[in-house]
């Protein structure tokens, strides 16, 4: 593949809700500009985008795809994305490194909640769009009710400029509402507009050019005057309109069939901006302060995307915003502030790899095996380091724990985890200190699915994942008096250790406070440290269900000792004893973690969201509404949300978001403690049983 110069790139995201035909579209137009011979199909698994192992078996992306092709000496960079909302981190990678995007509506399922969210994320990156409708070839499709939805979510700036020829029964081509020209049959054959579609067809285009003069003074002085614009003249005023982002052209046909493929393509060279009409973001904290997409400026490139390939090891996926990067050298990474040697660069083509000598301004490619370098890295120059702008990515709200099925899946569970978060950014590894277990967190059920059969596939780790033990905490709510001694006699040297304690309960959220108040020397000094350890070991595991004890202030009062007998072991284990018996006289109680959530959702939903709510024990704190959008604050029982992410997405049919975090601890109510108690004594006889 030859080398193109920015003004002659185009980066473009597929964007759509799953089951809309992206990767079916991708396939077409892969075919169409020759760069395969044959069509693939996604229930055979015979794609070039979707070829990883779980893509194939679920017949889903799951993974953005790489997808190069050249036409009329223009280069396409078209990345396919998971339409799959749990897979929304490949998403913005692409949106993160592409100028435009061209979002597929179904025409038989109409406007769906991943394209709207998909939408909103392009426009939050100021991205050129175009609108593909798909699937006119369906039952039910409906080309005019998938515009109306468009318009209405998106706004009056969508606008055709084509239209179907035909029902999803005998649908056969489309009209170009530019030249006045259908395009029929596949491989389309140029011919005139069938004569009960004028009228229409005349509608839409007056509609089409209104808006484009709208845009342009020059060609609204003419258009006023009564004078018709040319069709080169529509062409340019789009083309402007549509890289500044005030006209989304709706565009549509089969993939299936190859119907509207072809003019697609010429409408993506034609209308959708180049990365020399883009301007470079850089970070806030970039040394450089503006930066031209020119091969002739400094070095700078953005790693969006980092994967574990069978063959060539890592592969890390860049866009070069600025100079060139080239084969078989060394490049400074800014973020790291170390230099990377460079290896082989490729080309990448779903999971194949062509070797090149460089990749210049504008263009992505891949290379394997770096050392140093994470997704969310610049590459540049040590003299002229420029920061790009970093990607961002949802926080995770979905967490599972992760246990190894045999010791030598431990062993290399802990690396393969850290491989897989390296893969995708939405992914979370750490070690709950409470509960001993590794959670990986993530933004759904199917994202999590996903990851347990990677580690299997990709690093040979076979795992089990389960719903992560809620960390409980223990305390006390009154006073407490205890006294415990500790007195063996065997035949030689006894055993003594006598203590006296008072214990009381703390704010919440307090920390653990030990207090010696003993005058005399009852207990003498240098047995203090051990009755401490004793009580610091014994507030590990409560009285009630085993979970650490939080809030409780033990003071060592009083005791007595033996000048043979006694010993630091002796007043450990009188320490932990007077512990248990005091939180048991306690009035001891079960505390609960509580999380602070912030959810997002359209106004339809909003009832449904507090009913349920309710039936999870959750207080509402305040609620705000921003345009057609509740935002709910609330408290909720960490317990009873732990699979809140699989609950908002069913309510609110996917349209729903949240964040999660601890807030505070909070008693627990009597009839679930005791529940909880019962649990836990059933777990610990289980366990002296298989002994």
């Amino acid at each position: 593949m030859k080398q193109y110069s920015p003004d002659n790139i185009r980066n473009v995201a597929l964007l759509s809700h799953s089951g809309a035909g992206k990767t079916t579209l991708s396939e077409a137009i892969l075919f169409a500009a020759g760069v395969t011979n044959r069509l693939g199909k996604v229930d055979a698994g015979t794609t070039v985008s979707d070829y990883d192992p779980d893509e194939i078996k679920r017949n889903i992306s799951i993974n953005l795809s790489l997808l190069p092709y050249e036409s009329r000496n223009i280069k396409v960079n078209l990345l396919d994305t998971p339409g799959y909302l749990d897979f929304v981190g490949e998403v913005k990678a692409a949106v993160r490194v592409t100028e435009s995007a061209v979002v597929v509506v179904s025409a038989a399922s109409g406007l769906e909640v991943g394209t709207e969210l998909n939408w909103n994320y392009s426009q939050e990156s100021g991205q050129s769009r175009i609108i593909f409708i798909n699937k006119m070839d369906r039952e039910n499709a409906n080309f005019f009710k998938a515009v109306e939805q468009a318009q209405s979510r998106f706004g009056g700036r969508c606008l055709p400029i084509q239209m179907p020829i035909g029902t999803h029964t005998s649908f056969g081509g489309v009209v170009d509402l530019i030249n006045m020209k259908a395009y029929a049959g596949s491989p389309s054959k140029e011919g005139p507009i069938p004569a009960e579609m004028m009228e229409q067809s005349q509608t839409l285009r007056g509609k089409m050019i209104e808006a484009v003069a709208e845009s342009d003074d020059v060609l609204m002085e003419k258009y006023l005057g009564g004078e018709e614009l040319t069709p080169d003249e529509i062409v340019k005023g789009l083309k402007q309109a549509v890289v500044e982002a005030k006209i989304f052209p709706i565009l549509t046909g089969s993939a299936l069939l190859d119907i509207g493929v072809a003019q697609l393509m010429e409408a993506i060279e034609n209308f959708l901006p180049s990365p020399a009409q883009r301007k470079v973001v850089l970070a806030p904290d970039s040394a450089t302060k503006e930066l031209e997409c020119s091969v002739s400026s400094a070095q700078a490139a953005l790693v969006f995307k980092t994967t574990a390939d069978p063959y060539v090891g890592k592969l890390t996926y860049f866009r070069v915003y600025s100079g060139s990067l080239d084969s078989n050298s060394q490049i400074f990474n800014v973020n790291q502030s170390a230099v990377e040697r460079i290896g082989q660069l490729f080309m990448v083509r779903g999971k194949t790899q062509e070797q090149v000598a460089k990749v210049d301004a504008g263009d992505i490619g891949g290379v394997a095996k770096l050392n140093i370098t994470v997704t969310g890295d610049t590459l540049g120059t040590q003299a002229k380091p420029a920061k790009l702008g970093a990607l961002t990515f949802p926080k995770p709200v979905y967490s599972v724990a992760v246990y190894p099925k045999t010791k030598a899946d431990l062993d290399k569970m802990g690396t393969a985890l850290a491989r897989l978060a390296e893969e995708d950014l939405t992914l979370q590894v750490k070690r709950d200190a409470d509960t001993g277990e590794t959670i990986l967190s993530g933004i759904g059920d199917t994202q999590m699915s996903v990851a347990g059969e990677k580690l299997q596939n990709k690093f040979g780790v076979g795992v089990d994942l389960t719903t992560p033990k809620v960390p409980y905490r223990e305390s006390i709510t009154s006073a407490s008096h205890a006294e415990y001694k500790h007195k063996k006699q065997t035949g030689g040297h006894g055993q003594y250790g006598h203590v006296v304690m008072n214990f009381e309960p703390l704010a919440q959220g307090a920390e653990n406070e030990f207090e010696n108040k003993v005058v005399g020397g009852t207990v003498p000094k240098n047995y203090v440290p051990a009755v401490e350890k004793g009580i610091q070991e014994g507030l590990k595991e409560g009285a009630l269900a085993g979970y650490p004890v939080v809030g409780v202030k033990c003071v060592l009062v009083d005791g007595s000792y033996h000048p043979v007998d006694s010993s630091e072991i002796c007043f450990k284990i009188a320490g932990a004893g007077a512990l248990k018996q005091g939180l048991l006289d306690g009035r001891p109680v079960l505390l609960e973690p509580i999380v602070s959530m912030k959810i997002t959702v359209p106004n339809d939903f909003t009832g449904d969201i507090l009913s349920d709510l309710n039936t999870k024990r959750a207080s509402v704190m305040g609620m705000n509404p921003d345009g057609g959008i509740n935002i709910i604050d609330a408290h909720a029982p960490m317990a009873e949300v732990l699979r809140y992410a699989t609950d908002l997405k069913s309510i609110t049919q996917g349209r729903g978001t949240y964040t999660m975090e601890f807030a505070h601890y909070k008693e627990v109510p009597g009839n679930i403690m005791q529940k909880i108690i019962a649990d836990h004594q059933a777990e610990k006889a289980k366990e002296e049983a298989a002994k």
